[in-house]
Parts: structure tokens; sequence; C-alpha cells
């Protein structure tokens, strides 16, 4: 059972252009990473396997739900590029009264609330307004607000974006310790080198299109003569075409 798109199209507006057009895709298991330059349609598909959009064409579902239905977004969650710390609220407080919104009972959110901590790490931080948060703790506290309530798919979008290379190195682990036979992870990024090479799995999307979907070894093998330290690089590269992307 997994999150499946089948002939998925959708447009910003009705007279927008197409972002994503005729899509089918299949959330692995384990750990993925979702490649592809900036505007290729990566925080739209990311939007629609969450069930916070809803697609023009198409369908999107679990086991047979459809992503507009409760039971489906209680399945998966979705981290945006931006975690909004709420005001006067701690970290504890913030990831439980995420959990309410999801449709737990008060109580219940707030026990789910410590362990989601526990699991990213932040447990220590569970009484400090989020608001003192550093840049890197509000990311952990915005993957805390996704597991909150049991989801076992979890939708990750740019979630190292803007952070030093010290705390994506944190992040990356966190993570690769998420990613279990029990929980999904799907990530996005234009960087390559970001957890590419970590991956059990990686999906490159270029303008709305899939180029490439396949296990790690297989994106890597796009690249068999490239040396080590660049050769996510430059398959990735390869595999679309480009000779100018963001590192």
């Amino acid at each position: 059972m997994t999150v499946q798109l089948v002939d998925v199209s959708y447009a910003y507006g009705r007279r927008g252009r197409s972002v994503i057009s005729h899509l089918g895709y299949r959330v692995p298991d384990g750990f993925t990473v979702l490649l592809g330059p900036n505007g290729a349609g990566k925080s739209t598909l990311l939007k629609l396997a969450a069930g916070v959009n809803q697609p023009d064409s198409g369908s999107v579902s679990y086991n047979r739900v459809g992503s507009e239905a409760k039971e489906y977004r209680a399945k998966v969650a979705w981290m945006p590029q931006t975690i909004t710390p709420m005001a006067g609220l701690t970290a504890r407080e913030q990831v439980a009264y995420t959990g309410w919104l999801k449709g737990m009972n008060r109580g219940a959110a707030w026990e789910a609330s410590v362990q989601a901590l526990d699991r990213v790490q932040m447990r220590e931080h569970s009484d400090i307004k989020t608001k003192k948060l550093s840049g890197g703790q509000l990311r952990r506290v915005g993957v805390a607000s996704a597991l909150v309530h049991g989801a076992d798919t979890l939708f990750l979008d740019e979630p190292t974006a803007g952070m030093d290379p010290t705390q994506r190195r944190v992040f990356r682990d966190l993570i690769l310790g998420l990613a279990t036979d029990d929980v999904r992870v799907l990530t996005s990024t234009h960087d390559v080198s970001d957890l590419a090479e970590e991956a059990n799995h990686v999906t490159v999307l270029t303008q709305g299109t899939i180029t490439f979907d396949g296990p790690t070894a297989e994106f890597l093998a796009c690249a068999p003569d490239a040396p080590e330290p660049r050769r996510a690089e430059i398959a990735y590269t390869n595999l679309t075409n480009l000779t100018d992307f963001a590192h």
C-alpha cells in the first residue's frame, strides 16, 4: 500500500500553464529523493501527493482511498519549504496543535507530541518557544509535526534549504533514520549533492515530466565513468540535459 498518482494533470488557475501533465507515479518504499531544477514542478507534485492540492484530472490515492478523503490525510504528512513558528507556542505545543488539526483529540495529540519530538532529537527543547529556535531546530519541529499523527508517508519539500553544511549532515542522518520499512519518505531538492547517494531511490522531475525513476544504483549508473565525488551530479546532468543547475 502506497500513494499512487494516475494520469494526473495540474495547472495553477484556469488559464495557467500546465505544471504537471498526465503524470503517473508510485511513491517507493524507504527513502526517495525527488530531484529537479527550480520550477520543475517538485513542490506541486508533493502537494498533490499530500492531498494539499487536488488534481485537475487523474487520481491520487492510497489503498484506493482518494486524496480528498480524511482517511487519506491521516496516512500522509507534508512539510512545506517554510516552517512558521506559531506566536507564543512552545515546540511541543506547536506539534500538538498540528496533531489536533489532523483530527487527533487534544489528549492524544499532547501525548504524541513528545514522542514525535523525541524522534527528531528535540525532546529537550519541548518547552522552548518556537520563535527562539534556530532554523535547523525549527525544521525538526516541522518534521515532528509531520510525524505526530502517525502518518506512514512523509513528503518533505526542500527540507535542508538554508542550512549550513553541518546542519545539513545532521538533518540527512535524521531523515535516513526515519525512513524504515513502515515509513516512506519522499524529499525534494534541486541540489543533486543533497542526499542522492544515500537514498534508496531517486526520482528526477524535469518540466513536469519524470525523466528517471529507479534505485539509486541505477541512477548512479547513468554516469559510470565519473569520479566518485561528482558521480551523482554528472548522472543528473546526463538525465536532464542541463549544463547549469544549482548546487
